[in-house]
């Protein structure tokens, strides 16, 4: 499936590059996107509605580029989203304001989806059973790099030198996927040999294993602990007067967490289960958001955010090898494709229904609302650790 990369570059190596770049698009974007809305006169529930966009293509048409991986194989789709991502950030640095914010915001959310969708299947299909936490930690440690670098590049750019620079920026940061993937230095995973083409089937019903049943619900809450915080942190750093420098070190503290814990990785999952790993995870993300409220230093939030960044950061390479040891043959990519329709999903929910909610009630209940649904999570999930 996989073939030799040229000396110096291992396939492994090779995906997280691409996804750290491809990623520092994504993670960058929200920042400049909320901020730049924000400066425009834009509400919390506008901005919702932005950040919403992020995950709607994505939400419908993960599945289908899911089965795209399965028959094809990756390259196609890897290049396919590598590009969407250049072009989105030309249209922001071409033409500001707010409705072309929209725009980006749903282009860069499907181009990204369709790049990730491949690249975690490529990676999945790196080494057998036993090499695949440890695959997926070292490609999510990748992320949790440009999840640091994404919103500190942008909250200083913007302080610095305005929201276009800040966009051209990150119209450049694709390039550096799309030249690796053109220039053909790697065989990556082409079309699976057990995909039988089942275009009619469903894909729910690969919820009828019980691993994977559990994975999906519990990758749920954490992508709704996620996306609160991803989202409520510039609106809640803005109003308490925070500059977008110390909103863009509140979040980096959060994806240094993120690194760190997937750093360790593969000495934890020599200690503890998988299912253990999440059941701790979700009781971590409900401490610290029923906490956050109570807070205005830009220390403490820090230290809050880098406790919800080990709490969370964990969990994408556990459901992630949990998925890949119980998909059925030649459905991987599908099942993948499944679980960013469903995070893609909560992505669209969480924005609008929470941010709608706190522009009504206002950004406490919101918080301390999710830490009860993390917290309940964590105790559901326990019985089967």
């Amino acid at each position: 499936m996989t073939g030799p990369a040229r000396p110096g570059l291992s396939p492994l190596r090779f995906l997280i590059i691409l996804g750290i770049a491809n990623h520092m698009v994504l993670a960058g974007s929200r920042v400049a996107v909320s901020l730049d809305a924000l400066a425009l006169g834009a509400s919390t529930a506008v901005v919702g509605a932005l950040m919403a966009l992020y995950a709607v293509l994505p939400a419908l048409l993960a599945i289908s580029a899911g089965r795209f991986a399965d028959r094809f194989g990756v390259r196609k789709p890897m290049l396919t989203g590598s590009c969407g991502l250049f072009l989105a950030g030309l249209l922001a640095l071409a033409m500001p304001g707010l409705p072309t914010l929209f725009a980006t915001t749903t282009l860069i959310g499907v181009s990204f989806m369709i790049f990730q969708v491949a690249n975690q299947y490529a990676t999945g299909e790196l080494g057998g059973p036993e090499a695949r936490v440890r695959n997926f930690g070292y490609l999510a440690l990748g992320y949790s790099t440009s999840s640091i670098a994404g919103p500190l590049m942008a909250g200083f750019l913007i302080d610095h030198a305005g929201f276009r620079t800040t966009f051209a920026a990150l119209a450049i940061l694709p390039l550096i996927p799309i030249g690796l993937l053109a220039s053909d230095r790697l065989r990556l995973p082409g079309p699976h040999p057990a995909h039988d083409a089942r275009a009619t089937t469903s894909a729910l019903d690969l919820m009828q294993h019980p691993d994977m049943r559990r994975a999906f619900a519990i990758n749920a809450l954490l992508t709704m602990a996620w996306e609160v915080h991803t989202m409520f942190v510039p609106i809640y750093g803005n109003g308490i007067g925070l500059s977008a420098s110390r909103i863009g070190l509140i979040l980096a503290a959060f994806a240094t967490a993120t690194f760190l814990v997937r750093l360790a990785t593969p000495l934890i999952i020599q200690r503890v289960s998988e299912q253990q790993v999440l059941t701790i995870a979700l009781f971590v993300g409900g401490a610290v958001y029923l906490a956050f409220p109570f807070m205005r230093n830009t220390g403490t939030l820090m230290a809050l955010s880098f406790t919800l960044g080990l709490g969370l950061g964990i969990g994408q390479p556990m459901v992630m090898a949990i998925l890949h040891a119980n998909a059925p043959p030649g459905r991987m990519g599908e099942a993948t494709g499944l679980r960013m329709s469903l995070i893609n999903s909560m992505s669209v929910a969480v924005p609008l229904l929470f941010g709608a909610a706190g522009g009504t009630i206002g950004l406490a209940p919101v918080l301390w609302s999710v830490g009860v649904f993390l917290t309940t999570g964590g105790w559901l999930t326990r019985k089967h650790a």
